[in-house]
């Protein structure tokens, strides 16, 4: 196929060969395709595909799978954002080994896809804490792929990283690392986000370690410290970072806002008295010296210690006067439920206890 699509300019087409056909726009699919290629050297189940993704892809209308040639699959979607959301997602595996996605635009022939090129998140360790920014981590990356940048800086933001999302030649090894100059040489890793199996000896995702033509040439007699790559290039998993840093104003700014606070909660305190005096809880006693129209309308309220209206158990108990209590329950004609009898003894019980001291008579004592 590929040698008559290279011939044809040069063929003497027939009549039947030459006038074009002109397809419809409604003779088309109407579906939004992905392109997939599949690098495990094991053959294909669609049952074990459609097992595997359904969970991950979580399409709302569903999907068909195809196949269109050797490992490679072509995913059929009804709707536009599911097809968005799996690109977005970006890389996949299959059986540990890579999953290259392309999307399909169903315009152009399935053989002209290339599938060399996928997107990795790319985590950026021990950079400076100065140069610990987006521009300079993008700037860094450069050597890892075409740097794709994004919209909201939350994505970035690793705490102790900086991470950027990079589309990546397959084909190529992958960067480890990179050296960086400021006042002296400092060098950066690089870790990959679900980094599939690589090859360790050559650092590519065509194959694994079996199958690198280093390992073939040296017919098995390489040892595992001679790899020149390993599971340092995974990243650990990303976790939106909190931020450990507060912000301090300055200190007579800090005392402006004190004041002010303090001002605005002023009035609302100057308004408490008078309300209480409105709802009944003050002392004024006019028209009643002693204080019994307080009592008789029950308990009496008054702001206790922690400036909160209570109940005065004093004011419940008996009647507030400003005399002296002696002379005040002497002077008393009547008193309210009945308590004038309980204040004749209390006035009575100090009088016998002084009598008692002068005359042993009143205790018995025989003369």
């Amino acid at each position: 196929m590929e040698d008559l699509a290279h011939s044809w300019t040069r063929l003497s087409l027939s009549e039947r060969e030459g006038p074009g056909c002109c397809l419809m726009p409604e003779e088309s699919v109407k579906t939004f395709s992905i392109a997939a290629s599949f690098l495990t050297k094991r053959a294909l189940n669609a049952n074990a595909i459609a097992r595997t993704f359904t969970p991950l892809w979580r399409a709302m209308r569903g999907f068909k799978i195809q196949h269109i040639g050797d490992h490679k699959i072509l995913f059929s979607f009804e709707d536009k954002e599911d097809v968005d959301r799996i690109m977005g997602s970006k890389p996949r595996s299959f059986d540990k080994h890579l999953v290259v996605l392309q999307r399909y635009d169903n315009d152009r022939p399935l053989e002209d896809i290339k599938h060399d090129r996928t997107t990795f998140w790319v985590q950026v360790h021990r950079l400076p804490l100065r140069c610990m920014t987006i521009e300079a981590a993008e700037k860094v990356c450069g050597v890892v792929g075409e740097v794709i940048k994004q919209s909201d800086s939350k994505f970035y933001d690793g705490g102790n990283f900086i991470r950027v999302k990079v589309s990546v030649d397959i084909t190529m090894p992958l960067c480890r690392g990179r050296n960086i100059t400021l006042k002296d040489d400092k060098q950066v890793s690089f870790k990959y986000k679900r980094l599939p199996n690589i090859c360790y000896w050559c650092g590519r995702l065509m194959h694994d370690d079996r199958d690198c033509e280093i390992w073939i040439e040296s017919e098995g007699t390489l040892k595992n410290d001679q790899k020149e790559f390993g599971p340092s290039l995974r990243s650990p998993p990303f976790v939106v970072s909190k931020k450990n840093t507060i912000v301090v104003p300055g200190y007579y700014s800090m005392r402006k806002t004190t004041m002010k606070g303090r001002q605005t909660s002023q009035p609302m305190n100057e308004e408490q008295p008078d309300q209480q005096n409105q709802s009944g809880g003050g002392t004024n006693t006019k028209g009643d010296p002693n204080g019994s129209d307080r009592y008789m309308q029950g308990s009496v309220t008054h702001s206790m210690c922690n400036s909160q209206i209570g109940i005065n158990p004093c004011d419940h108990a008996c009647p507030v006067s400003s005399q002296p209590l002696m002379s005040n329950l002497n002077g008393m004609s009547s008193c309210p439920n009945g308590n004038e009898s309980v204040f004749k003894e209390m006035n009575e019980v100090p009088q016998k206890s002084k009598r008692s001291e002068m005359s042993p008579d009143t205790f018995g004592i025989p003369k």
